[in-house]
């Protein structure tokens, strides 16, 4: 379980397909303080850590099955890239963002930006099937960043990222065209789910 509220970028070392994909992932956490198995969402993925090193910068593996792949960016991944990071939520941590799971529900693309100001308004188009769930005020995570909503029409949805956001996780690489990982509010869908049997 997760809050959305990312607290490490993350640099892709290693890419190699070993069955499923192995990646190595530079960090800036402390890997004495991770312990194998560990769950850390990548970019929003909830991924298993299998191997931990500190030469030379720290690092973690992960192994990411063919499903993973192909439900989330995963695919668009390069050496050198930059994810967002979170540790999974302890009991006592404070809770900043929202409840997130770190189980992809599918992909967004980014359609539209435009600068207001010092922030950044972004225009992202949901699949058909979760756009019911995305409402204006309400929560997202988007590569694992918990974000409100400002406005839905139809299929897109549109997120203003305040200049903070853009410095302290991969918001301010962001481009026309990108598909993103996409985690609707765990609320939203049991409210969606009590209104099919109304």
């Amino acid at each position: 379980m997760f809050t959305g509220i990312i607290t490490d970028i993350g640099t892709l070392l290693e890419l190699e397909q070993r069955g499923d994909l192995r990646a190595r992932i530079g960090t800036a956490y402390d890997v004495g303080g991770i312990d194998i198995g560990a769950s850390i969402a990548c970019n929003g993925v909830c991924l298993t850590v299998v191997a931990l090193g500190s030469a030379p910068q720290n690092w973690f593996d992960v192994e990411i099955s063919a499903e993973t792949v192909g439900a989330t960016n995963v695919g668009d991944w390069a050496t050198g890239g930059r994810l967002n990071l979170e540790r999974a939520l302890k009991v006592g941590d404070e809770l900043g963002g929202h409840i997130v799971s770190g189980h992809v529900d599918g992909v967004a693309e980014v359609t539209e930006m435009r600068d207001e100001g010092g922030s950044t308004r972004v225009t992202f188009r949901a699949p058909e099937d979760l756009a019911r769930f995305i409402a204006p005020k309400g929560s997202v995570a988007l590569n694992g960043t918990s974000l409100t909503v400002n406005e839905v029409s139809g299929a897109e949805f549109g997120i203003n990222f305040i200049p903070h956001t853009k410095v302290a996780t991969t918001w301010g690489d962001t481009k026309i065209g990108d598909m993103i990982n996409l985690e609707i509010d765990t609320m939203a869908r049991y409210v969606a789910r009590l209104q099919d049997y109304s």
